[in-house]
């Protein structure tokens, strides 16, 4: 290459660099603009919590309090049923999580790695699982549960959570799957690896990114559900879940705004912290789904 020409790339670069670093400043002050707007609502919550009683019902709001205080979540935790509630929303989440992560793993490997009948019709069926609405479902469940003896249970709210997680789990799975070359497997099986063992001690570890991300999904929903703990928990109340919780506060007559806000940031506080403990495999795992 002539010094003519390297002095040519130099300058386009350089002109380049100076076009795109404007761009940067705008981009960044953007995606904190829009930040912003998603996290006020989680702000207005928290503050909220916070905030004595007539403060939350003043005809002029404003975004901070100078008398913060915990009489709301005094109220909260002062509620005899309130660690059932959180206790039962324990369980139905991790129930759904796990026995979902499980059973799309399994499914995902089966569809991607077996050839059989009506293979393709099946994940055809997945597809169309996932854009039936939920509420459009919900009577009939109802119905369901109600012959197979359920309802006022909390297997009313698992298996019905486990149904809606794997369409969309063993779709994001198959892709992670599929990405795991035959020729790995070949060669397990040729030192002496037997089906299981290649399957949860080479294939699980590998596809362990895309079940996080599922997992997330899956905990997300059945935590924060409210649709199917108000259809299918009907007379039993120890068998409520925390968003059932919010209506001990919510009265027509006389709402305790200091309470509901106070219930909803202590319902938050779970699904953070589950959100920061897999934050990492999360990412690589919504990356590989994208590159698949």
């Amino acid at each position: 290459m002539t010094l003519v020409s390297r002095d040519a790339t130099r300058r386009t670069k350089a002109v380049r660099g100076s076009v795109r670093r404007p761009r940067r400043p705008v981009a960044g002050a953007a995606a904190l603009a829009v930040a912003a707007v998603v996290a006020f609502p989680l702000y207005w919550m928290v503050l909220s919590a916070f905030k004595p009683a007539g403060e939350i019902e003043s005809d002029r709001p404003r975004p901070w309090t100078l008398t913060p205080t915990l009489d709301s979540f005094r109220r909260v935790f002062g509620q005899a049923e309130f660690g059932r509630y959180f206790l039962n929303s324990v369980v139905v989440a991790v129930a759904v999580v796990l026995a979902s992560a499980l059973i799309a793993f399994l499914a995902a490997t089966a569809v991607t790695r077996f050839r059989f009948r009506m293979r393709t019709t099946l994940l055809i069926m997945f597809l169309v699982a996932q854009m039936v609405p939920v509420e459009a479902l919900t009577i009939p469940l109802f119905f369901l549960m109600r012959d197979a003896g359920r309802l006022n249970t909390l297997w009313s709210l698992i298996l019905p959570h486990i149904a809606f997680s794997l369409p969309f789990a063993i779709w994001m799975l198959r892709g992670f799957v599929k990405a795991v070359p035959e020729a790995l497997e070949e060669a397990a099986y040729i030192d002496g690896a037997s089906r299981a063992r290649f399957l949860w001690q080479i294939l699980f570890p590998l596809v362990l990114p895309g079940l996080v991300a599922t997992s997330v999904f899956s905990f997300i929903s059945a935590w924060n559900d409210f649709l199917f703990a108000k259809s299918f928990i009907i007379s039993d109340i120890s068998q409520s879940t925390l968003p059932m919780a919010l209506l001990v506060f919510y009265k027509p007559d006389d709402p305790d705004w200091g309470g509901v806000m106070a219930a909803s940031t202590v319902m938050t506080v779970p699904v953070l912290v589950f959100f920061v403990l897999v934050q990492r495999r999360l990412v690589s795992g919504l990356g590989g789904a994208v590159k698949e």
